[in-house]
């Protein structure tokens, strides 16, 4: 038998006190809270997919078998549910965290019809989804909306958590010089994606430093720096940090000097802030 003074016992137990220290319950770094939280989200998961599933099932089946008027009501109906509950728009009745970047522009999170009316009574021309076009009740929605107001709806995604590359940043230069404005850029939550498009908006077209755009990126836009939606913050930091030494417009540095793959490799996110952004929050 091993005694307490035996070598393989005591190297077990120190492996087993360094795990113990190092969990996050023990060390406070979550707190019992955050941590019930995780894991009622965790274990809620499969139940949210599979309700979202099952209405898009629905769906599609009142879309086949229905005639022509029972599709119109019943099908804008669903589209309001999956507006509502399954793409979180309840949520954003409390704050649609809309926010004016500059005269003419104004960036927000996904406008139910509703608020698209009321863009349009401010001039609104042009509005710039950067979620894309998809096969769901928001979408369908807000194009409905755009229509009947006499809005141009521009799809044009972006991902939260990848590194913008070069293509994508030069057909931004080029929509941005050529809509209509005044201009709505939304994403899902007004947070990262639209917080990048805002700051780009500010440096190509109001030739604003890129340190005062970068302030489109805060944490009062509910934006997380320390997330993987922080490489957004890391790829204009690296530009800032070239323009310093050597001045150079941005695009320029984009078509000359840009290196998506290093800053990609040398962005490093904190596994806290992730927990908080993909499981407490679930971000696009």
């Amino acid at each position: 038998m091993l005694g307490r003074g035996c070598p393989t016992q005591r190297k077990q137990l120190r492996l087993h006190t360094k795990l113990r220290v190092r969990h996050p319950v023990q060390t406070g770094h979550y707190g019992k809270r955050a941590l019930v939280i995780k894991t009622v989200l965790r274990y809620a998961k499969p139940y949210k997919r599979a309700l979202s599933g099952g209405y898009r099932t629905l769906r599609g089946g009142i879309a086949d078998a229905s005639p022509g008027w029972a599709q119109r009501r019943l099908g804008r109906g669903l589209d309001y549910f999956d507006l509502i509950f399954v793409d979180h728009h309840i949520f954003r009745f409390i704050y649609s965290n809309r926010h004016k970047v500059a005269p003419g522009v104004w960036r927000a999170s996904q406008p139910a019809p509703f608020q698209i009316r009321a863009f349009a009574r401010k001039g609104v021309r042009t509005i710039i989804n950067l979620r894309g076009e998809r096969d769901c009740g928001s979408y369908r929605l807000e194009a409905h909306a755009c229509r009947r107001n006499g809005i141009k709806l521009v799809d044009f995604p972006m991902r939260s958590r990848g590194v913008p590359d070069e293509q994508m940043l030069r057909e931004l230069d080029v929509l941005l010089r050529d809509i209509e404005y005044p201009v709505l850029l939304h994403c899902k939550s007004g947070a990262d994606r639209v917080g990048l498009m805002s700051a780009l908006y500010l440096i190509l077209r109001e030739n604003r430093s890129p340190e005062e755009a970068m302030q489109q990126l805060s944490m009062k836009y509910g934006h997380f720096r320390q997330a993987d939606t922080g490489v957004l913050d890391h790829f204009l930091e690296s530009y800032i940090e070239y323009n310093k030494v050597t001045p150079i417009g941005f695009m320029d540095w984009v078509n000359t000097v840009y290196d998506r793959k290093k800053v990609k490799s040398t962005f490093a996110p904190k596994s806290w802030a992730n927990t908080v952004v993909n499981t407490i929050l679930g971000r696009e």
